[in-house]
């Protein structure tokens, strides 16, 4: 028994809590599309409570969107929680419509995750249903269409079912002691690339390469965006100052142009989620 199965959950978190058992606890054994990210290990530790850790599988879709950090960290998480991890290859990348990368991109990867687990995979496993942690908030985005994929497979989407939204994923997250709770928000490398920039293995890998370096200089909160030989910078508002004085300056520098960039930029928005899709479908 882990940590995760006896935290105490009071008032609102045990509220939630009691209607994510409901809507899973007939759905065993239950297999969760798992990215380490705290919305899908929160889902995944209710799911492990309410029916059992060895009747809840941590599917993690491994492709070179994936940053081999993260995967590593999700491994650890899902030991944590106490279920076994099943590791598959997703080929989304062998679709024209990913590498396309209109702003249904997340769709089409989405897509070719689900079709990938809920078919033989899913037969030979025996899990009841697939689950995964899109929470409140995401699920009112325009800017997510994966949803829809999800749809289509009959994905569960208990978190958003029950109305828990980001703030309280985090709250759950501490209660529960996941050692993720802090966790920044981590897309897919390929939500660095502009729209109808193609997808490429190759600059997947120059991102990671960036941000891994960026992240091992003390910047916690990032994104390298790939405009080509031009990595455009996106930090936390706090980190933005000391980020253009050296000498982090020169150790920015430096990391960008071994990822193979030539020009470093740092924008002076800051942060910003769904930078490429949101005003694309905001047109809409």
């Amino acid at each position: 028994m882990t940590d995760t199965d006896t935290a105490p959950l009071t008032g609102d978190l045990a509220r939630a809590a009691e209607r994510v058992a409901e809507l899973v606890g007939t759905h065993a054994p239950l297999g969760v599309a798992f990215s380490g990210g705290v919305d899908s290990s929160v889902l995944l530790a209710l799911a492990a409570r309410t029916l059992g850790a060895d009747r809840v599988c941590a599917i993690i879709g491994v492709s070179p969107s994936l940053p081999e950090s993260e995967l590593r960290a999700a491994r650890e998480v899902a030991a944590t929680i106490g279920v076994r991890v099943l590791e598959v290859t997703t080929r989304e990348g062998d679709r024209a419509e990913y590498r396309t990368n209109g702003p249904d991109r997340c769709y089409h990867c989405k897509h070719a995750l689900f079709q990938h687990i809920s078919g033989e995979l899913r037969e030979r496993e025996g899990w009841a249903a697939i689950a995964y942690g899109e929470n409140a908030d995401d699920a009112r985005r325009p800017d997510r269409p994966g949803t829809r994929a999800a749809t289509e497979f009959s994905v569960l989407r208990p978190l958003t079912e029950a109305g828990i939204d980001k703030a309280m994923v985090r709250r759950i997250a501490h209660a529960l002691g996941l050692p993720n709770a802090d966790k920044p928000a981590a897309p897919c490398l390929a939500s660095r690339i502009p729209h109808y920039s193609e997808v490429t293995p190759e600059k997947l890998s120059q991102i990671e390469q960036a941000e891994h370096a960026l992240r091992g200089a003390g910047l916690r909160e990032l994104r390298v965006r790939h405009h080509g030989e031009v990595a455009r910078i996106e930090l936390a508002p706090e980190d933005i100052a000391r980020a253009a004085t050296a000498p982090l300056r020169d150790q920015i520098q430096a990391a960008v142009r071994a990822a193979g960039f030539r020009f470093a930029t740092l924008d002076l928005a800051g942060l910003q989620s769904g930078a490429f899709t949101l005003p694309l479908v905001s047109l809409r």
